[in-house]
């Protein structure tokens, strides 16, 4: 495909500095650009993306003596994720039933379902309009998945389990398996029956091998619209809010109470039986140990505010130095006392 600069103006609403008519016939990132690519700069990139050979950059509305021909938008990252529908080309993938699929009995498909080779769907589930089943998927017994969901490869939804509108669930993702309860006695471990199932509301993204543990009874809830990432673990009985972003290798422990709009950078942790108030960030490798209010930004374990926990690493630094001068100190007390 290849488009003029102005015309892809158009298409996201920006104003063309520099050259109108500059072609422009692929998108990539500064490091990769070749002639004729699009990338897209903020500060403090923009210097670098001077320099590259990408033939036209999307930048900030506030950016001025760009010496390339360029599109001003209000967010250049969101107009790049436009721009990459329209340049990257659609996979090709029927509609219908594949004859390798296995159906089993009273499973309820609409028409317009694609069902890859090799996938299972079982007794009693129910495949709605515009879903797409890959291979190798496993559908468990009386689970639903929404209209125009996409379950990739190896993924599974265990029994029960429901799955909203407009979902993406990637590859070896585990939905609804058996939460972690057991009881002990006399150093024995026994299994708890995990009797409960997982909601997956609209919109939800989750990434390639995310485990989501099934209530013990009732329902581990994933609220509309929210995004996890890959390697994330979900235990039995959480309630996550709705337009929540969670990094790989987060953990959250069982029964935990998550609000709308939290973001867990990568390998936060979590205990369990807590309630976490909504529209907070945990920076990564966070412990979070107890409850925790709204609009909360944390840092580091256990939990502190990221402004504490800066104060904390500024001191830090301080102490060899605080070592050394504690050390001289003792000498010269003790030269002192000798005298």
């Amino acid at each position: 495909m290849e488009k003029f600069l102005h015309e892809i103006a158009e298409l996201i609403g920006g104003e063309v500095i520099g050259e109108r008519t500059t072609k422009i016939s692929g998108l990539a990132n500064i490091t990769m650009a070749r002639a004729g690519d699009l990338i897209f700069a903020v500060p403090p990139h923009l210097d670098e993306a001077k320099t590259s050979a990408a033939a036209a950059v999307l930048i900030p509305l506030d950016t001025e003596n760009f010496p390339k021909p360029a599109i001003k938008v209000k967010d250049p990252r969101a107009a790049f994720a436009t721009l990459l529908e329209l340049f990257t080309p659609k996979l090709e993938i029927p509609k219908g039933i594949s004859p390798k699929a296995h159906l089993g009995k009273g499973v309820k498909l609409a028409e317009d379902v694609t069902i890859m080779p090799f996938a299972v769907v079982d007794d009693g589930a129910e495949v709605k309009s515009g879903a797409v089943i890959y291979p190798h998927v496993y559908i468990g017994q009386h689970a639903t998945i929404g209209e125009d969901t996409i379950v990739y490869s190896s993924a599974t939804v265990r029994e029960f389990c429901k799955v909203g509108k407009r979902c993406v669930i990637h590859s070896s993702a585990v939905i609804g398996s058996d939460g972690f309860g057991f009881t002990t006695a006399g150093g024995v471990h026994t299994k708890v029956p995990q009797v409960g199932n997982v909601i997956i509301e609209d919109d939800v993204e989750i990434g390639a091998h995310v485990g989501i543990d099934r209530a013990a009874m009732g329902s581990t809830i994933i609220g509309h619209g929210t995004k996890i990432d890959n390697l994330v673990h979900i235990a039995h009985n959480c309630k996550i809010g709705a337009n929540c972003l969670i990094v790989a290798q987060t953990g959250i422990s069982g029964s935990t109470t998550v609000g709308d709009n939290v973001t867990f950078g990568g390998q936060v942790g979590t205990v369990g039986h807590i309630t976490i108030g909504g529209n907070s960030v945990y920076a990564a490798r966070s412990g979070i140990t107890k409850n925790m209010p709204e609009k909360f930004f944390g840092c580091g374990f256990p939990i502190q505010s990221h402004s504490e926990w800066l104060r904390q690493q500024a001191a830090l630094k301080k102490v060899p130095e605080l070592i050394e001068k504690v050390r001289r100190l003792e000498r010269e007390l003790e030269t002192l006392t000798k005298s």
